[in-house]
């Protein structure tokens, strides 16, 4: 299902100096070998699916305030629309909006019973049904109870059948043929088209969250009734004050939530944009987990030394790349995309943003499943090696002659920018790492960093930018990332990539019933991916968490959604 993007440090960005890897991409640059691989592979395998520090209910005491950081402050709360697709706005609206499903640290679905009594998956007539039946305490914040038609408005929006809906992603919804009243409002009837395989991650968090029908009836609701505003939530938390001056979202527990009752009176989220200012207010005792970001192993070493202070680690859906945009100027031509992948290496980026950081040093090699998934396998091929004279060589081709420092083409110099976070140190860091590597091949980097509240609506989503890094947090749910992220005209296919061999492979992929086949398939797809040079993977990314020892339930959860009633305070 839908995956997500993140722009903090870590998440967004490359650390270490060139010299900590032994040189700019050049050929002196380290590569790992087979023994380093074999001890990656052996590190990988050992990291934990989930460390959440896990206790019963009833031993999590009743009261206290969670304060939490968030790197990047939203404008749009609903989360299904393109500008509200950031994870740090789903981690807020997780205690707050209904997600009708849960997912464990296997990645396995059940109900949430909170929202939904029954849900059947079956055949009829030759085409896939999928019945809901709705709690009948579910009620939305107004009063208004929870039917049917919260799902009728909300998979309508998502179709991706009426393009004013800015839909995030339209994967699943938009092989819904109808959404139906069953034998009561609280009954939905969902008649797919095709066989979705993934039907389990829509109303959930994986796709965002269940919102109520009459704010995502039109185009104009779906727009503005959550921008800067949330007027309705239905959880066991609800909202105390949104202040958009200091950027902090205060959450208190519901009286009117029908299910278990919330251990914490009070969740905040805090907006700060710095990685080391996190840090700073953890140690601080301002805030009580805060996220360990790549190429920052300083910062691991002193929040292990905070007193009462745990590490947790896991093992995530979640993974760093490089976006090349497809319809720059310099990069329209697929031959020179290629040159561009080739003259990165990959290797020596992953080492540097990860060493110190006591994580696999392991690259990805895939556009779809992470290292530890079993469906992975590494499609990188020869693009995903690196090669710098292969990749003069297609630059030769292609007309982009060396003239003095960097090459030319009638005339105009190749000169490409590199959109960062601006208050990101490592961003910086990696934008010379990268124009290190690129200048070996005769192309100039120009690192741009712009606002970090910028950087994503006013620069990736309206595609100013040759190339940006980030990182997409994904779901337990894999396939549902293609078509979002690389499928022709999707609103996440961010560089405007189109190939309509890839745009089938994903198709093929997506409608494929048989898990095995599935799995298969989109390898298939992934090789062509890898050929369009939409986005270079670099890693999966660190789930690095420092928390207060004594919190609960809370930390690194790799595929598992949080339950939010049971997060608290053991002492």
């Amino acid at each position: 299902m839908k995956v997500r993007y993140r722009a903090t440090a870590g998440l967004a960005v490359l650390a270490m100096a060139v010299a900590a890897c032994g040189g700019g991409g050049g050929s002196e640059s380290k590569k790992p070998n087979a023994e380093q691989s074999q001890q990656a592979q052996q590190q990988m395998a050992e990291t934990p699916a989930i460390d959440i520090n896990p206790k019963p209910y009833d031993q999590v005491k009743d009261g206290g305030t969670l304060t939490l950081a968030i790197g990047q402050w939203p404008s749009q709360w609903n989360g299904n629309h393109v500008d509200g697709n950031q994870a740090d706005t789903a981690v807020m609206l997780d205690p707050i909006m209904p997600q009708l499903m849960m997912a464990d640290e296997k990645a396995e679905f059940t109900p949430n019973a909170d929202y939904v009594t029954d849900i059947k998956n079956e055949m009829v007539d030759g085409k896939q049904v999928v019945t809901y039946t709705l709690n009948d305490k579910a009620t939305w914040s107004d009063g208004t109870p929870m039917t049917w038609e919260d799902l009728e408005a909300t998979a309508k929006a998502q179709s991706g059948k009426d393009k004013k809906f800015k839909a995030a992603s339209t994967d699943g919804w938009d092989k819904i043929e109808s959404v139906k009243k069953g034998d009561s409002d609280k009954v939905a009837i969902i008649t797919f088209s095709k066989p979705y395989p993934e039907w389990q991650g829509l109303f959930n968090r994986g796709t965002s969250h269940l919102f109520p029908a009459k704010h995502m009836k039109t185009p104009e609701t779906y727009e503005k009734d959550y921008l800067q505003k949330i007027p309705v939530t239905a959880g066991p938390f609800k909202v105390e004050k949104i202040d958009e001056g200091t950027k902090t979202l205060t959450l208190v527990r519901d009286d009117k939530w029908w299910g278990q009752k919330a251990k914490l009176d009070k969740v905040i989220f805090r907006a700060i944009a710095d990685p080391s200012a996190e840090v700073n207010a953890f140690a601080n005792g301002e805030i009580d987990s805060v996220e360990i970001l790549a190429g920052n192993p300083a910062d691991l070493k002193r929040v292990k030394e905070v007193p009462g202070a745990a590490i947790r680690k896991a093992l995530s859906p979640n993974w760093r790349h490089i976006t090349v945009n497809n319809q720059s100027e310099f990069l329209k031509d697929k031959s020179v995309r290629h040159a561009i992948a080739y003259a990165i290496n990959r290797d020596v980026i992953t080492q540097s943003d990860l060493k110190d950081m006591e994580w696999p040093l392991q690259t990805l090699g895939n556009h779809v499943f992470m290292n530890n998934h079993k469906g992975y396998v590494d499609n990188s091929g020869d693009l995903g090696k690196y090669n710098l004279e292969k990749a003069k060589q297609l630059l030769d081709a292609a007309g982009w002659k060396q003239e003095g420092e960097y090459r030319k083409k009638d005339g105009k110099e190749f000169a490409l920018d590199f959109v960062i976070p601006a208050s990101v140190t490592t961003a910086k860091t990696e934008g010379e790492l990268t124009l290190a590597m690129l200048k070996e091949a005769g192309i100039k980097i120009t690192i741009r960093p712009v606002p970090d509240d910028k950087f994503f609506n006013d620069f990736i989503i309206k595609g100013d930018f040759d190339l940006v890094p980030f990182s997409w947090i994904g779901t337990p749910l894999p396939l549902g990332s293609m078509p979002q992220i690389y499928k022709t005209g999707s609103e996440s296919n961010f560089p405007k990539a189109s190939d309509p061999a890839v745009d089938a492979a994903i198709q093929a992929a997506v409608d494929e019933t048989d898990p095995a086949k599935a799995i298969q398939l989109a390898n298939e797809a992934d090789k062509l991916i890898w050929d369009m040079v939409h986005t270079i993977p670099l890693y999966q990314r660190p789930d690095i968490r420092a928390v207060k020892s004594t919190l609960a339930n809370y930390g690194a959860r790799g595929y598992k959604y949080y339950d939010w009633t049971a997060i608290g305070f053991t002492g």
